[in-house]
């Protein structure tokens, strides 16, 4: 099985507001998605990044033109998924599994791309994006234009897949190709219904912990940001312990990764033309 992230997008954002006590300085952040290479399920898309769709879209509504407007993704074009599976030799066609985390702009954006794909979510957060009003999604960061149309009739709930138990400091989830190598790990906090994927079976144990945090430092020296970045959590109290449960992984061998930290990993496709 082969792992690789892309990425899709620049953002800037102030230290201060990724991380508790840091400066004013601008920080450019990765907005990564994951390719994966699986012997049995073919290439599985984790999330899509941003794609025109967010900045260029006809789709889009006002509050998605303004959302546009305020964070300023600078697309990378050599990230972007067209880019990336071409150079695998594959098509938006191959694809027929696109693992979606959580539901924002930038994990979402390029659903559409992939007319084979099934989806992989939260069939819980999926229930209760429904129930709620146009307003309340977009007071949980959700755009609904970004979904397909038949996005719930291609929709695989990580309800049905087999649980597989904690053991220690590594997490349990939701075995997503029942072969326990790739297990969707719940990560409640900043986002309705996000989940990591944990891939045990890398020499290092590999925990793709999506947005969890901003910033790897937040997580490794407890300086999760405090006000404004709660106003955008889904739930602010539990991203306290779903840190705390990432720094036992780290401290029991576990390696984490972030979407938006800005480091170079060994799992990140290079050169990138961003």
């Amino acid at each position: 099985m082969k792992i690789v992230f892309a990425n899709s997008a620049w953002v800037s954002a102030a230290e201060r507001l990724i991380l508790r006590g840091g400066g004013w300085q601008k920080i450019r952040l990765r907005v990564r998605y994951g390719l994966i290479l699986h012997p049995r399920a073919g290439p599985v898309l984790i999330d899509t990044g941003y794609t025109p769709h967010v900045t260029t879209g006809a789709r889009r509504s006002a509050m998605l033109r303004f959302y546009g407007t305020v964070l300023r993704p600078e697309l990378v074009e050599a990230g972007q998924p067209m880019s990336v599976l071409a150079r695998f030799g594959l098509t938006p066609r191959d694809i027929r599994t696109v693992i979606v985390t959580h539901f924002h702009a930038d994990h979402i954006s390029g659903l559409s791309l992939f007319p084979n794909a099934r989806y992989i979510a939260s069939d819980a957060a999926w229930s209760e994006l429904k129930a709620r009003t146009a307003r309340q999604n977009l007071r949980h960061g959700v755009f609904t234009e970004l979904f397909p149309a038949d996005f719930e009739t291609r929709l695989d709930g990580l309800s049905a897949m087999r649980p597989i138990p904690s053991r220690g400091d590594f997490p349990g989830g939701a075995d997503m190709f029942g072969d326990g190598s790739v297990v969707a790990v719940d990560l409640p906090g900043h986002a309705d219904g996000q989940f990591g994927l944990l891939f045990p079976e890398m020499d290092r144990p590999l925990l793709y912990a999506v947005d969890a945090q901003w910033l790897l430092k937040a997580l490794v020296e407890n300086r999760t940001p405090g006000f404004p970045a709660r106003l955008l959590a889904d739930d602010f109290t539990a991203i306290d312990r779903t840190g705390a449960a990432l720094r036992r992984f780290l401290a029991a061998g576990g390696e984490v990764m972030f979407c938006h930290d800005p480091g170079l990993t060994p799992y990140d496709l290079t050169p990138e033309g961003g």
